[in-house]
């Protein structure tokens, strides 16, 4: 029986930064029209964390089921490790698909938005079939798709027009910054994997790239993620800000391209997601220094 600590490492905290930045970039983008909603902002944040921690206990499940696990290194693995049985792990994923399910239903009951139960429930399809189910797409090279348009466009898009009734140029961008960085963690963890990942038939598509086809793909998705913020500039010169990010974001390009595997790639993984949830956090800050100079 795993106990309360490895359940907590196998609930995978390291990736909530990779959560909570969709919901900050939204909730900017509602602040600059001045219609942040702080209740739903928390909302839509509870909604995320179920979402992102029940999306982990699910690939701990049905990876483990299919034995594609064994020989892994990264994270704790309740099922592939034996702590925990694939029953209990499997439980602990719908238990936080269900409570991700109440708060989305509080969040569109109080934006009246009830057309977003259908994205929703296409959310918890996702969540389940990106390693789960007779034919898992996270299998076939597709999962890099789907982490883009849920963790990307729904989330951050979502997240401002629940507050809003609206889309903005600032949205669009933030959504897909976060997205491309999302994918780019998806690659890196990805291409520490290829080697498994290849032996157990899991083609992702690092597999299907190859190596180092992989890496750069990752590199060229955060670089691109960092230069979206120009299309903001001209409306807010503060949104240059997201620039301090130059340094982190050229430092995992270069571990990633100078060939580490295996665990010498699990700080990668990490700096995409504190990259996320900082190029969010500067956005705010760029809004909120663009909103005061406009008030002075």
């Amino acid at each position: 029986m795993a106990s309360p600590a490895e359940w907590i490492e196998g609930a995978r905290l390291r990736t909530l930064p990779l959560a909570l930045a969709p919901i900050v970039a939204g909730s900017v983008a509602a602040a600059e029209l001045h219609s942040f909603r702080p209740v739903r902002a928390a909302l839509a944040l509870l909604v995320a964390f179920f979402l992102q921690v029940g999306v982990n206990y699910a690939n701990d499940y049905s990876d483990g089921v299919k034995g594609t696990d064994e020989g892994r290194v990264g994270p704790m693995r309740l099922v592939g490790s034996g702590a925990a049985s694939p029953k209990a792990v499997k439980f602990a994923a719908f238990l936080c698909f269900g409570l991700a399910v109440c708060s989305g239903v509080l969040l569109v009951a109080l934006a009246n938005q009830w057309w977003f139960l259908a994205v929703g429930a296409s959310a918890l399809f996702a969540a389940w079939g990106y390693t789960g189910g007779k034919r898992p797409y996270g299998y076939m090279g597709l999962g890099d798709v789907f982490v883009f348009i849920y963790f990307g466009l729904v989330a951050t898009l979502g997240t401002l027009f629940t507050q809003t009734n609206q889309l903005t140029l600032t949205g669009w961008v933030g959504a897909v910054a976060v997205g491309l960085i999302s994918c780019a963690l998806l690659m890196a963890n990805n291409v520490r994997d290829i080697p498994t990942d290849s032996e157990s038939g899991k083609l992702t598509l690092a597999v299907r790239l190859g190596d180092r086809a992989a890496r750069i793909t990752y590199a060229v998705e955060m670089i691109l993620a960092i230069l979206l913020c120009t299309v903001l500039v001209p409306q807010n010169p503060w949104f240059a800000l997201i620039f301090v990010l130059v340094g982190p974001t050229v430092y995992s390009c270069v571990t990633v391209l100078s060939g580490r595997t295996g665990k010498d790639l699990i700080p990668v993984l990490k700096q995409a997601g504190i990259v996320a949830l900082a190029y969010s956090l500067l956005m705010g800050l760029a809004v909120f220094l663009g909103n005061f100079n406009s008030l002075s």
